[in-house]
């Protein structure tokens, strides 16, 4: 599935939220994350996600899409990300 993920963490957590989203998915904007990943790998990603975030303070919001094929991609302005960099 293709998703996008974004997160607002508090500053003593927002390190370890960014570390832990470059494991799995691209890197977009200031805590936005994009990119192909399995349901097992997502699962991961939320579960280590829940160990060290403060729920009544943090959120995680994510967009689910079976396919990226199936959806339109429009950056203006100066895209932070580069995706299409790799071999």
């Amino acid at each position: 599935m293709y998703v996008i993920l974004v997160y607002d963490f508090g500053e003593k957590r927002v390190g370890k939220m960014l570390k832990l989203c470059r494991k799995y998915l691209f890197w977009v904007q200031n805590s936005v994350f994009e990119g192909e990943i399995t349901d097992v790998k997502l699962k991961e990603l939320l579960q280590t996600a829940h160990g060290f975030m403060n729920q009544k303070e943090d959120s995680i919001i994510l967009f689910k899409h079976p396919s990226l094929m199936y959806m339109d991609k429009e950056i203006i302005g100066k895209e932070k990300g580069l995706t299409d960099n790799f071999l």
